[in-house]
């Protein structure tokens, strides 16, 4: 995991709104910080991009998944029970970002393992906000152990 400012970072998304999914690149492509953003529309994707990454030893492993909840397919609920009961991508930090701030929602992340639940800001502009304060925790102020290669 990194934990200095200079080093490139990558983060998966798992989103399947077109708007949020531009919203969120936006916001991180306007850091200081070099982070690179990968995008799974739903969470039978994500899973097995991740699967071939951790397969393959010449591709790099996301630092951080940003989740939401409500996907087609596979549900942000059943992803976070995949990768709890995956031993390679159980160090995985996945921070939930969802519009719903359910307290059923919330408490069902945490259960499953999530590292931490954002609600999705209703302001666009708030997104900008939240790319930071992920990138200023998770990357220059949490450690965290590694994620098996």
């Amino acid at each position: 995991m990194n934990n200095r400012p200079d080093e490139p970072v990558e983060i998966l998304l798992i989103e399947d709104n077109p708007g949020d999914i531009r919203l969120t690149r936006e916001a991180f492509s306007d850091l200081s910080t070099d982070v690179t953003l990968s995008v799974s529309t739903d969470g039978d994707d994500a899973l097995e991009l991740l699967a071939r990454r951790y397969a393959d030893d010449t591709a790099s492993v996301p630092d951080l998944v940003l989740l939401d909840l409500n996907l087609p397919r596979m549900s942000g609920f059943e992803f976070l029970e995949a990768v709890q009961a995956d031993p390679t991508l159980s160090r995985l930090p996945v921070l939930v970002l969802t519009s719903s701030n359910a307290y059923e929602d919330v408490l069902e992340s945490y259960e499953l393992a999530a590292n931490a639940y954002l609600t999705k800001p209703t302001d666009p502009a708030e997104f900008a906000s939240i790319a930071e304060t992920v990138v200023e925790f998770w990357f220059r102020q949490a450690a965290l152990p590694p994620i098996p290669s």
